[in-house]
């Protein structure tokens, strides 16, 4: 893995995680470059494997068979991964732009994003029927179309693409089919522009999948070049028709349109021309590989097969630019194996003028794509880097020279970022519109005052609240806005309204042109939380540190009897909870390599969502009493309403809502490092041992980043506000638990946990 305590001094941006960057992330997992910083920017967090789509549509593998988890990968790798999609390059800057976010930065780019069914010159193509790339939309449209299927909506489906594809989708469908007892309401019809099918492949392997096809009454239309599509039905052009309820397009591939766009050397079908090194040959520090690209001196079909083996070639060329070597000519074969399933659990095993069918070519190209899969998913337990390894990337003299100082980094003052690189940054800042096309609010910058004023409306109390902690992801964009929300989050539990906050930001070391990369990047993210709050960014501290952190000193205005205390519940009072709970057992999962890509993704996004909405609901519902859920888990805000109000507290544990994946890491073994600390909270908990030997018991103690609030409303409120909060986008906000009968002393304060409903009287607690 790299070493995060080396100052970076490269940037490589892999753009795509097809089949060749997977090869590139383990290669430089297995060999590390200090120094090296490397970015995956891809549309798919789980990238589908292609061999195995047929069999997964046929039923033959379940989702996570099927697809490689990059996140784990791109921690193997120490690699940055953004969840995007490129939209352009800029070539002459090299930055990267991806929408909702600031362009990301390269030296060296690579890009491996598959391609697409051709469209082009089909009238209604576009709006009609599926294409089957990109591969998790189409298996999102087919879930539908079996909806429909089962409805009696669908009866003739058609296949449109006689290559290997068409020929594999169209099996596996019929197979689907008829293993749910779908098939006797459907009509399927596979549709080729040439006169026989698998056009390259030998006549007894196009004979024997017309024979499959004729065995499983799967009408077969050659010479039909699809015209367009209407009313239902598909046009050729020699004038024949066909019903066509719903289509599938697997026909030639296709270059994705804002290729063309870039100023990148492309071939007549707009995909990327590379030479023999795979590196583009107009601009030679991008490089492609995959479908994408075009090897001009060596052309070949577009296959899995080529992408899979350009991997390692590709990784150790992206290193030889990186470091400024000469590259190496990669020459792929010009014959190869193709295993072609049948949808049945068997296959045909085709090159040249071989052609072998049955059971056992299934089983072996089962054996082969199931041993690619764990070559990306059984990752080996790498030694950590070396804390001062060299670094031996070229960098220019003065970079170097900064690198030379830095076993004599000053403290205090002299640690801070400096005034040039700040300016610098604040000016990109107020020049770039945010995600949203708004201006970021910046409160007098252009003033150079030692403090910033602000004025208190009267009438008004004021709030203010402190966060700060150090980076748990990669991504100094998205850290910034999880920061900025996280710490306007103690506003919004108290009913203010955000007005100011000073920003504390601490950066890895590095060549000032990182450093400063950096510091825009997180200032941009908090920009855009704070801007949407209505809260300019007043101030500041930035500084140079191991590791990076953030936080934030936010201050709000309140009417005094509209202000929301931890005290203040009442007996019957529902506990309303706006956001699921797991967010530390995940990332301890992550940091762990163990943590599925899709589950932190739904975290950040969870993360992501302001409370800012939630508050205004819980107060137009006459919120007695709120907080946010944050580091003490759970129990531990909870505990210190229930002291504060003088009231026992009852929780019903099904009713909790809990982030995917969070479960499966404490049934693994991972939980937070504060865990421990916080489990002191038991001693006012009462419960049998049964629920506290349950993974969901466990999570009622996990520390949260940017948490969901917890309030108690009204038992006449809890209903409307719980439909109020689910319209405003809190998918997951739930009536968790009701509060009992007041106490003597605070201390006296107890919480009841029960795998109960919530329907029993509070005068249980």
């Amino acid at each position: 893995m790299q070493n995060p305590a080396a100052p970076v001094v490269k940037d490589l941006v892999l753009v795509g995680g097809g089949h060749s960057h997977l090869s590139v992330l383990k290669y430089f997992g297995m060999h590390p470059q200090p120094g090296l910083r490397i970015t995956l920017i891809t549309r798919d967090l789980h990238t589908p494997y292609s061999g195995m789509l047929p069999g997964y549509i046929a039923g033959h593998y379940d989702y996570d068979d099927t697809h490689i988890d990059l996140r784990p990968l791109a921690r193997f790798a120490g690699a940055r991964i953004y969840h995007n999609e490129v939209t352009g390059i800029d070539l002459a800057n090299r930055r990267i732009h991806c929408p909702g976010r600031p362009d990301v930065p390269y030296d060296i780019a690579s890009i491996n994003i598959g391609s697409r069914p051709g469209l082009a010159g089909i009238e209604g193509a576009e709006n009609h029927g599926l294409p089957i790339k990109p591969i998790d939309r189409f298996l999102q449209g087919w879930r539908q179309w079996q909806d429909a299927i089962r409805g009696g909506k669908t009866r003739h489906l058609a296949i449109v693409g006689g290559g290997a594809a068409g020929v594999e989708v169209a099996l596996a469908l019929d197979y689907r089919l008829r293993q749910e007892k779908l098939d006797a309401s459907t009509r399927l019809a596979l549709y080729t522009d040439g006169p026989n099918l698998l056009h390259g492949h030998n006549r007894r392997v196009q004979t024997l999948f017309k024979q499959y096809l004729d065995a499983r009454g799967i009408a077969l239309h050659t010479g039909a070049r699809i015209q367009r599509v209407r009313d239902n039905r598909l046009f050729a052009e020699d004038g024949r028709a066909w019903p066509a309820d719903a289509i599938v397009w697997a026909t030639g591939a296709s270059a994705q349109a804002w290729l063309a766009q870039t100023g990148l050397a492309t071939d007549a079908a707009g995909f990327i021309e590379v030479n023999e090194c795979l590196q583009s040959r107009s601009h030679p520090e991008i490089f492609a590989a995959g479908d994408i690209a075009s090897v001009i001196d060596h052309p070949r079909p577009r296959s899995g097969v080529f992408a899979v083996r350009q991997g390692k070639p590709l990784a150790k060329n992206l290193l030889r630019a990186l470091r400024g070597k000469p590259l190496k000519p990669y020459r792929p074969q010009k014959r190869f194996l193709s295993l072609i399933s049948t949808g049945d659990a068997r296959a045909v095993a085709s090159r040249g003028s071989l052609a072998l069918s049955g059971a056992t070519m299934w089983r072996l190209k089962d054996w082969i794509d199931r041993r690619f899969m764990r070559n990306f998913s059984d990752l080996p337990e790498m030694p950590a880097p070396p804390a001062q390894a060299p670094i031996e990337l070229p960098v220019e003299p003065d970079v170097r020279a900064q690198l030379t100082q830095q076993a004599m980094r000053c403290g205090g003052c002299g640690a801070k970022v400096g005034s040039d690189s700040l300016r610098r940054v604040l000016q990109r800042l107020q020049a770039q519109p945010l995600a949203n096309g708004q201006r970021p609010l910046l409160h007098d910058f252009d003033r150079p005052d030692d403090a910033s004023i602000h004025l208190p409306q009267a009438g008004r109390a004021w709030v203010q609240s402190v966060d700060y902690f150090r980076s748990f992801i990669d991504d100094p964009y998205t850290f910034g806005k999880i920061a900025a929300n996280h710490a306007l989050g103690d506003l919004y539990a108290m009913g203010a309204k955000p007005e100011t906050a000073l920003l504390i930001a601490t950066l890895p070391f590095g060549p000032e042109a990182q450093t400063e990369e950096q510091l825009f990047q997180l200032l941009h993210g908090v920009a855009e939380i704070l801007t949407a709050a209505g809260a300019p960014l007043a101030g500041g501290h930035s500084s140079e540190g191991a590791e990076m952190a953030a936080g934030l000193c936010v201050g709000g205005s309140a009417e005094p009897d509209r202000l929301l205390r931890k005290q203040g519940m009442r007996e019957g009072d529902r506990l309303i909870l706006c956001k699921p709970l797991g967010t530390g057992v995940l990332f301890a999962g992550d940091m762990r390599c163990r943590a599925r890509g899709r589950w932190i993704d739904a975290a950040i996004a969870s993360m992501l969502q302001s409370c800012q909405a939630a508050s205004a609901i819980l107060l137009a519902h006459e919120a007695r009493a709120c907080t946010d859920i944050t580091g003490f888990g759970l129990i531990g805000h909870l505990l210190e309403m229930a002291r504060a109000s003088r009231h026992h507290a009852r929780l019903s544990l099904p009713a909790i809502p809990l982030l995917p994946g969070a479960v499966e890491m404490v049934e693994a073994g991972i939980l937070s490092s504060l865990q421990g600390q916080n489990l002191h909270a038991r001693r006012a908990v009462d419960t049998v041992d049964a629920l506290r030997q349950t993974p969901a018991y466990a999570l009622l103690f996990d520390p949260q980043t940017a948490g969901g609030l917890l309030a108690a409303v009204p038992d006449a409120q809890a209903a409307p506000c719980i439909d109020a909060l689910r319209a405003a986008g809190y998918a997951a906000s739930a009536v968790i638990g009701e509060v009992g009968k007041k106490t003597e002393s605070a201390e006296d304060a107890r919480i009841q946990i029960d795998a109960e409903g919530l329907n029993t009287p509070s005068s249980r607690v």
